[in-house]
């Protein structure tokens, strides 16, 4: 057999196999590829509108809608499901990192200046009112009345310190850090750790039965405080930084610090025991009941209504498959809260400066 014929015969059977193999081999997408793109494309063209929209509006000085992120919100992560969506039919589709931390399967580092421009709305929404009562030292506030609220609770130096970190965590992950900011997705909560009236009151009324305590281990924070509750006087305690802080610590968190040591021996990686903190702020009762269970991470959450609030702050929010849930264990809960990691990784780094000495 010449080599010419042998070539042609190759050829030959080569055309044949390709012509037997199905479409989406020769890169054609089969109907559910095709359908997901297409999704994909209208919840990214969808984003992209509502942004402009927002960004026309805030521009131009128009009154904005109730609760103006909340249509925001809700298109990104439509457009983060989507691609999810995507990536799971064509995992080719996943592509490079991103500067945001989110995992590659659920965002194309392509539309990183389309987040850019999504955070800058959000931050001109969330600007603080006039009047708000900023502090030169906000981390440092945090970090100090943590510590000092779990020292008054008759914790070590070391746990002490713990407070401090989670509680720092705690602010990143309501306001990524920002003092006194409005909420442009809810009419209800408000300030440095968006309370709502009720909760800021009950903080407050916790915090003066402890104040007697504070005194006694940490004079100085105590001397800060009565500077700021008169700073404030008769005003939104939620819009002075340090009186926000305290009052949130004290309403939803300040209970559980004397389990602190309890928490660590737990779950030793501290982004994890920051997270159990922050799920006090979004799902408080089956969080407690899970930390009094005995086995905190196995313990499953099967209700529908915290399923609910979960999705609501980002976990088993993105792609069928997640959205399909109708339960998870607290261990699949910590690790679906990775849009939290990275707050947590910055007020982590922070945290490690006050302590050094470095952040004044």
């Amino acid at each position: 057999m010449s080599l010419r014929f042998s070539i042609t015969v190759a050829a030959g059977l080569a055309a044949a196999f390709l012509l037997a193999m199905p479409a989406v081999a020769q890169g054609t997408p089969s109907k559910e590829q095709a359908a997901a793109q297409a999704t994909y494309d209208k919840a990214l063209r969808a984003f992209r509108a509502i942004v402009a929209e927002r960004r026309g509006q805030i521009e131009g000085k128009q009154r904005l809608p109730s609760r103006p992120g909340q249509a925001l919100y809700l298109a990104r992560v439509e457009m983060m499901s989507a691609y999810k969506d995507l990536t799971d039919a064509v995992p080719k589709r996943i592509g490079r990192g991103n500067k945001f931390a989110i995992p590659p399967a659920y965002f194309d580092a392509a539309n990183e200046p389309l987040i850019d421009d999504y955070v800058a709305l959000f931050q001109s929404m969330h600007a603080p009112p006039p009047g708000a009562q900023f502090s030169k030292t906000p981390f440092n506030d945090v970090a100090g009345i943590g510590t000092a609220i779990a020292r008054a609770k008759g914790l070590d130096a070391k746990a002490g310190a713990a407070a401090g970190r989670i509680a720092l965590g705690i602010f990143f992950g309501e306001t990524n850090g920002n003092q006194n900011i409005q909420n442009a997705r809810s009419d209800k909560y408000k300030g440095s750790m968006q309370a709502g009236v009720a909760e800021d009151a009950n903080g407050r009324r916790k915090w003066a039965a402890l104040l007697p305590r504070i005194a006694e281990v940490a004079p100085a924070v105590a001397k800060r405080d009565a500077e700021e509750t008169a700073r404030v006087g008769t005003g939104d305690q939620r819009f002075n930084h340090w009186t926000a802080v305290r009052n949130g610590l004290m309403n939803s968190h300040a209970e559980l610090f004397a389990r602190i040591p309890e928490i660590m021996r737990m779950l030793p990686d501290e982004i994890d025991q920051m997270k159990v903190f922050q799920l006090i702020q979004i799902i408080p009762s089956p969080t407690r009941a899970a930390l009094t269970s005995g086995n905190f991470e196995g313990t499953r959450v099967s209700d529908a209504r915290i399923m609910g609030y979960l999705r609501n702050n980002s976990m088993f929010a993105f792609g069928k498959a997640d959205r399909a849930r109708t339960s998870a264990t607290f261990r699949e809960i910590l690790d679906a809260m990775w849009l939290f990691t990275e707050k947590f990784e910055r007020a982590r780094a922070l945290h490690a400066e006050i302590r050094a000495g470095k952040l004044k």
